[in-house]
């Protein structure tokens, strides 16, 4: 039987927030007439894009949005002018929380932790388009209130334009709240594994992973396995990968003619690599993406996500030239995406300015 979804009339209200309109009142967009585009706009007056971006000092914040509910946030666009990584810092409490369900680099949000140097990223949940504009269009259900924030951790003001797309509408009971979790460990402890998520109780699912990967060492770093433990598992999970690039839906190292291949596809992608220059960036990065959309993991009591860091010694020798894995200590960052029948009481303490630096 025919189900209609686009063409399905509804009775929701559509409303935008910008910084022409911050507050996504009806009929109340482009009123301005005092703002950082007035002197250009000084021949054509109110309604002549007198208020196209905010600024933000160093070490201010600023609330992007206050929307009382019952409402989705359906898509966000953001831009932004700062000459450093992670200069930003998003955070999002749904229904009156005291604690953020979202709380995460701007940029590594949107699945680009280094984006001075632009590479397209094309996906189903997350795009970043030319010149490095970030969308996402993660659906962001509340019931009674939501409230969104950029901080500048900064030295610089910094100028951002943005735009968050939402409806008001009512809601069934029993949706997830949206959440986001940023962990980073630089190096990580020889032979310990990568916490992607843990703390997190209730009834869920897990719906996506970036991974900001950086290699200390020479040789291949993607032999170590994702592992989901769920509902009680302790020394061993559930759902055991088989490898990082299996993970990301790559195989034999993303190597195609000795070069590694990035990709984007709708769920899954490798979509920016690092290189080298010969001097001073000296490090190979990697940026990757893995979306559980059609796939998500579910979990009714407890989750806890977790990544091992797995290159590979050199033969110790002819008589036996079978390798061994090798423990890596590499930097690595990650953002957790997970829906959850309540905001999460439990989040890891963001690092501060310096932690978070990608040097």
């Amino acid at each position: 039987m025919y189900q209609p979804e686009l063409s399905k009339l509804s009775a929701a209200l559509s409303r935008s927030l910008s910084a022409e309109n911050v507050n996504g009142e009806k009929g109340k967009g482009g009123m301005d007439v005092d703002g950082v585009g007035a002197v250009c706009a000084r021949e054509l007056g109110q309604g002549w894009k007198i208020s196209p971006y905010i600024v933000l000092a160093p070490g201010e914040t600023k609330s992007i949005a206050d929307i009382d509910g019952p409402g989705v946030i359906r898509h966000i666009w953001i831009v932004d002018n700062a000459d450093v990584n992670r200069g930003l810092i998003l955070r999002i409490w749904w229904d009156g929380s005291e604690l953020p369900s979202v709380e995460v680099p701007l940029c590594d949000f949107f699945a680009t932790a280094e984006y001075q140097e632009y590479r397209q990223l094309t996906s189903a949940m997350v795009c970043v388009n030319p010149k490095r504009a970030f969308n996402c269009y993660w659906e962001m259900p509340f019931y009674r209130h939501c409230r969104m924030t950029l901080e500048n951790i900064h030295t610089k003001p910094v100028n951002v334009y943005y735009q968050i797309d939402y409806q008001l509408d009512e809601l069934p009971a029993g949706l997830g709240y949206f959440h986001a979790q940023f962990r980073r460990v630089n190096p990580l402890p020889y032979g310990e594994v990568v916490t992607i998520l843990d703390g997190v109780r209730g009834r869920g699912h897990y719906v996506g992973t970036y991974l900001f990967w950086g290699v200390n060492n020479n040789g291949w770093w993607g032999e170590g396995e994702i592992k989901f433990y769920i509902d009680g598992d302790r020394d061993f999970p559930t759902i055991c990968g088989t490898g990082t690039e299996d993970y990301f839906c790559g195989s034999y190292n993303f190597d195609i003619g000795g070069r590694y291949q990035e990709f984007c596809t709708p769920y899954a992608g490798l979509a920016k690599v690092i290189r080298p220059d010969g001097l001073y960036q000296s490090q190979t990065r990697f940026s990757m993406y893995r979306w559980h959309v059609p796939d998500p993991i579910y979990f009714r009591e407890d989750l806890r996500v977790t990544i091992q860091a797995l290159g590979w010694r050199s033969p110790d020798s002819e008589s036996f030239p079978r390798r061994r894995y090798l423990p890596l200590q590499d930097d690595i960052s990650s953002v957790a995406f997970f829906y959850l029948d309540h905001v999460c009481e439990s989040f890891p303490a963001l690092p501060g300015r310096n932690e978070l630096e990608i040097i």
